[in-house]
């Protein structure tokens, strides 16, 4: 009878997928148990929702906390096989013939609590064989939780370099468009500087692409060696406890080794081309922009946020002062409906910014009528988007005066970097029809 209850305890605390005794379990919402790793690995390449390895019930989320419940009697078990195998005759002490309950640190070795005693072993650091085996298990587990994470962030920068492979192509084709319409606007006769400027752009455009390329190809390389060494992790976790006791620094050193060097999403940036007369041409409209109505957003908004929170609802006035560090959003007193207008900001001392038009008289429920050039900090790079639509320009952040070419009757705008005669981005003719409103918003202290 007690041989038959202790059967089915072992086999509940199985995993069906790996058949081995469940490793940091996790129960899912049909109420299925696995083993947190074999679990990843089984939904690693699936999009939710997912589907249990057994009775295939879908589930909307890929990670579970752990069992705790499980997971303690899983150690139970576990310190019951250890406690009979070290009782076993073959596997006492074979001096003093007394079970090895005892685990010194200093050798890594298990000693009955005479040879614990000896001088031998005296004066090294001694502990109990069940907190020892726990201590390694969780050590170990705390090694494939970080492992994990690395393969995750790994596979995401993957997956937008991949992304980033096909926007990068819709890039440059946008970009030569612009190009060539802002050649012929500035000077139909600059043909041969218009070829350079398109030729220049594309072999850059390729260079990079190829970089991209190869860059795509060492985050593969690097998701397997961190695969092949999760699932050497995996294999151990799954060891008797007589055998997690061994020494297994090693292989935590090649694991935080391989965690050290993680390739990182590739920087795709075209250089800004000047564009003969273009800023001059601009500033034949230049005019003065009063801004009113100014805000003061707490810190941790980024211009998104104050352009979600503010941008539409000009005239209402809102000031958060908890910080030093704040976003400053304004709007330019006088709205445009006809003509053509020009003016230039300086964001040198700013760390994300944005500039551009609004709908005027819009309400805070209407997501179009916002045309910005947005600059975004993302760690340690600068991101550069358009508004409605959002877009991505692969293009060099403008350092200091950025110039807003606005044309009502056109129907556009278009962002300028002055200090390198550029065209950063001109939205195509017929963008909107209705009066704007100038707008900017810039990080910075108070």
């Amino acid at each position: 009878m007690e041989s038959g209850i202790s059967q089915a305890f072992q086999e509940e605390l199985t995993c069906p997928i790996c058949l081995g005794c469940l490793t940091d379990p996790v129960t899912i919402s049909c109420g299925h148990s696995f083993c947190r790793a074999c679990l990843c690995l089984s939904w690693e390449d699936l999009q939710v929702p997912v589907h249990c390895p057994i009775c295939r019930h879908p589930s909307q989320q890929k990670d579970f906390r752990t069992n705790d419940v499980l997971k303690k009697l899983v150690s139970v078990a576990r310190q019951d096989i250890l406690m009979k195998y070290l009782s076993s005759e073959e596997h006492k002490c074979v001096t003093h013939k007394e079970a090895k309950r005892i685990f010194c640190e200093e050798n890594r070795v298990l000693l009955c609590q005479l040879c614990s005693d000896s001088q031998e072993h005296k004066g090294h650091r001694h502990c109990p064989i069940e907190a020892a085996s726990e201590g390694q298990m969780e050590k170990l587990l705390k090694q494939m939780a970080s492992l994990w994470e690395k393969i995750q962030e790994n596979q995401e920068n993957l997956e937008a370099e991949n992304r980033m492979t096909i926007q990068w192509s819709e890039y440059l084709t946008l970009r030569k468009e612009i190009i060539r319409t802002e050649y012929r606007k500035v000077h139909p006769v600059l043909y041969e500087e218009e070829k350079q400027h398109i030729e220049c752009m594309e072999n850059e455009g390729q260079a990079l692409l190829e970089k991209l390329w190869k860059s795509k190809a060492l985050m593969v390389q690097k998701r397997n060696q961190l695969i092949e060494m999760y699932q050497e992790l995996m294999t151990m976790s799954q060891q008797p406890y007589v055998v997690l006791l061994q020494d297994l620094e090693d292989m935590f050193r090649r694991s935080e080794s391989l965690q050290l060097c993680m390739p990182q999403v590739l920087k795709l940036e075209l250089r800004a081309l000047p564009i003969t007369g273009l800023i001059e041409r601009c500033k034949c409209f230049q005019v003065y922009i009063s801004f009113g109505n100014a805000i003061l957003a707490h810190d941790k908004m980024t211009p998104f946020d104050v352009v979600r929170r503010f941008i539409f609802r000009p005239h209402h006035q809102e000031t958060i002062l908890e910080s030093t560090g704040h976003y400053f959003a304004t709007w330019g007193s006088q709205s445009f409906t006809s003509g053509k207008y020009y003016w230039e900001l300086n964001f040198l001392d700013s760390l994300d910014w944005s500039i551009g038009v609004c709908k005027d008289g819009s309400q805070e429920t209407d997501p179009e009528g916002v045309f910005l050039l947005v600059c975004v900090k993302e760690d340690n790079q600068y991101s550069l988007l358009t508004t409605c639509p959002g877009f991505h320009h692969y293009i060099e952040k403008p350092v200091g005066w950025v110039g807003v070419f606005l044309d009502c009757e056109g129907g556009c705008v278009s962002f300028l970097d002055v200090a390198k005669s550029s065209l950063i981005y001109s939205y195509p003719p017929g963008t909107f029809n209705y009066p704007v409103r100038p707008f900017f918003s810039f990080s910075g202290t108070f």
